[in-house]
């Protein structure tokens, strides 16, 4: 869970003060992280290992740049 910095607001000039004197700014960030399991057929983890390697990327950090986006595209639709 977030934690909030009881002394300042949060505003760039203070993220950016605190990053740059080297403070831990990771209470700004949501960084809770749930595992789940996810079992798809063996075509699509192929396609989406081909595609993962044409991007020079990770499987997992493919996966989870679609579902942001499609994620951010939802809320965009008011979905």
């Amino acid at each position: 869970m977030k934690k909030k910095n009881s002394m300042n607001p949060t505003t760039a000039k203070n993220f950016e003060d605190r990053f740059d004197s080297g403070e831990g700014v990771l209470d700004y960030f949501d960084t809770e992280i749930i595992r789940m399991n996810l079992d798809l057929p063996k075509w699509a983890i192929k396609a989406i290992d081909q595609e993962a390697t044409r991007r020079g990327i990770a499987r997992q950090a493919l996966i989870k740049g679609w579902l942001v986006d499609r994620l951010d595209g939802i809320r965009k639709e008011g979905g």
